[in-house]
């Protein structure tokens, strides 16, 4: 769990720093990443932040909902079940959070696919969490299918 954390504290952390460039024709944008990039954090101390969702993400919860990005895995291995989606590849993850891009979306796959480096279109239950952001990533796809 200390690994996860520290994977989407990287990303979230990305967030509240200084501008960089990434090759733009890489970034998927779509109307669903906008309505999770509509999540904002408010953050307590140095240990904990916590989501806050508006109602464009609220009426989603508890949803299916699809989303296409890159795999961002959280453990080694060709096949994935569980990972992080990004809107951007893997290789520019230095990049992610820092242009405003949204925060990442854990997955939990029914059944693994093999990683790639190209996107996929994943489909599941969109779960929005209010626990700590900085030991349960706030927003997740479960029960989720490979499209």
């Amino acid at each position: 769990m200390k690994k996860l954390s520290f994977i989407f504290l990287l990303f979230i952390g990305f967030a509240f720093s200084a501008k960089a460039q990434h090759d733009p024709s890489d970034q998927i944008l779509s109307a669903n990443w906008d309505v999770i990039g509509s999540v904002d954090f408010k953050t307590v101390k140095d240990t904990e932040m916590y989501a806050i969702f508006g109602p464009e993400i609220k009426k989603y919860a508890n949803k299916p909902f699809e989303l296409e990005g890159y795999i961002v895995p959280i453990k080694d291995g060709m096949k994935q079940t569980k990972f992080m989606l990004s809107t951007l590849p893997i290789n520019q993850c230095f990049f992610c959070g820092k242009n405003g891009i949204p925060v990442m979306v854990m997955v939990e796959l029914t059944e693994p696919i093999k990683f790639t480096y190209q996107t996929v279109k994943i489909k599941g239950n969109l779960k929005l969490s209010t626990a700590n952001s900085m030991d349960v990533p706030p927003i997740s796809l479960t029960a989720a299918k490979a499209l």
